[in-house]
């Protein structure tokens, strides 16, 4: 029956679903969003968001992402806990799979955002966001004339340690085997080498995050061989990112190389009415704010393509002249 297709089915419950969502329940679309984890995503697990416009002063993760939750809910917007598994396309609506039943809309926003690679070390976990962090541009600013680690030898954390070097006072790169990023950044890392900012560790494995009394302290490390400890006041890992698309991998959805969604420039997938926006969008910028723009597109862009579905539905739907 018509009656049991939603309009639109987002799936994660991040800033950038939630974002989306104001933007279609204003406009009574019907919405409804399904989150398997912490709504607001991994927003409302940092301790504090520093460069989310209009915050002078920054704002709580879990306060920013509350906010954003009740002003979703409070034009309409339905937020579910359950997990996706599955996204069929079925013509003028989609059938996503949540928690093993199917449900029907006409499009579908996938937001599931990706997840920072981890190293597993003992002390990482404990102190996420309390000196253990994935994101430069994010949390680099507390650590003004600070002392950090950097855990990684890829493009990403040779950027970001680049960006680093304006706050901190000296970074120790930790660098497991070799340096497998571009040699521009090689080149451009090598003036802060040459400066003294930055200490670059081959064969360097990370054994340990110590913290004493919720402040980290050092990092222990096996440097080819020798056990060594490291005085840091931070540690930054820069290891990759894990998509949340393991449920798209069967899928008609076109992946990148590195299990991100392609998207055209309407951040709409290889199947006809699925979006993507945010962090699970292969080019996205990993920024709360962009992420909530995307969405915002994102929606503006579902509307559009309810309207096509609806005025199709209409001609059918119209006698034909006797």
């Amino acid at each position: 029956m018509a009656t049991d297709i939603r309009d639109v089915i987002m799936i994660g419950a991040g800033p950038s679903a939630l974002a989306a969502s104001v933007y279609t329940t204003r406009e009574d679309i019907d919405t409804v969003l399904y989150e398997k984890a912490v709504v607001g995503g991994m927003a409302a697990i940092t301790d504090k968001v520093d460069n989310y416009p209009g915050f002078p002063e920054g704002i709580e993760g879990m306060r920013l992402a509350g906010q954003l939750q009740a002003q979703a809910e409070r034009f309409g917007a339905q937020i579910e806990l359950g997990e996706v598994s599955e996204i069929r396309d079925e013509g003028d609506h989609k059938v996503v799979v949540v928690d093993g039943q199917d449900v029907k809309a006409k499009a579908v926003l996938i937001a599931t955002g990706s997840d920072y690679k981890k190293t597993g070390v003992p002390g990482e976990a404990e102190n996420f966001g309390r000196g253990v962090h994935y994101c430069a541009t994010c949390d680099g600013a507390f650590y003004r004339d600070k002392k950090l680690a950097v855990i990684g030898g890829g493009n990403s954390a040779l950027q970001e340690t680049i960006f680093l070097t304006r706050f901190a006072s000296h970074i120790d790169l930790l660098v497991r085997s070799t340096i497998s990023a571009s040699d521009v950044l090689e080149k451009e890392l090598q003036k802060y080498v040459d400066e003294g900012k930055v200490t670059v560790h081959l064969g360097t494995s990370t054994q340990e995050i110590i913290a004493s009394d919720g402040k980290i302290t050092s990092v222990q490390v096996n440097d080819n061989g020798d056990e060594k400890t490291i005085d840091v006041d931070g540690v930054f890992v820069f290891v990759g990112l894990l998509p949340n698309t393991g449920f798209l991998k069967d899928s008609a959805i076109e992946l990148d190389e590195v299990g991100l969604i392609k998207t055209d420039t309407m951040l709409q997938t290889s199947m006809k009415g699925v979006y993507a926006s945010g962090d699970v969008r292969s080019g996205a910028t990993l920024q709360i704010a962009s992420a909530v723009g995307e969405g915002a597109t994102a929606a503006l862009n579902i509307r559009e393509y309810l309207d096509g579905l609806n005025h199709h539905v209409g001609n059918d739907a119209e006698p034909q002249a006797t």
